[in-house]
């Protein structure tokens, strides 16, 4: 079975106290689902039309793990925290 990734790029950060709540709690519900951060923060180089913008990378071990990391109540708890406090695109993708 392929690993899955969960790409997280943030177009815009609105209120910080909101993203730190969320961080809060978005961390302990994703390690606790199986997942593993292996980055996140600014990029230390963007080449063609990337943009310097926050982005984190988990692995899982599936991409059903990932999905239902995702729809898990405590992570769901965490993204009501967040709200509007930022402007993120999260995408799935599954490992080659």
């Amino acid at each position: 079975m392929a690993k899955a990734y969960w790409v997280s790029a943030y177009r815009a950060v609105n209120d910080a106290d909101k993203l730190a709540a969320y961080a809060k709690l978005a961390g302990p519900a994703i390690t606790a689902g199986g997942g593993r951060f292996l980055a996140r923060g600014l990029p230390a180089e963007v080449y063609e039309f990337g943009l310097s913008q926050r982005t984190v990378l988990i692995e899982f071990d599936s991409v059903e793990q990932a999905r239902a990391v995702h729809d898990s109540p405590d992570y769901q708890a965490a993204l009501d925290a967040l709200g509007d406090g930022a402007e993120r695109d999260l995408r799935i993708i599954e490992g080659v």
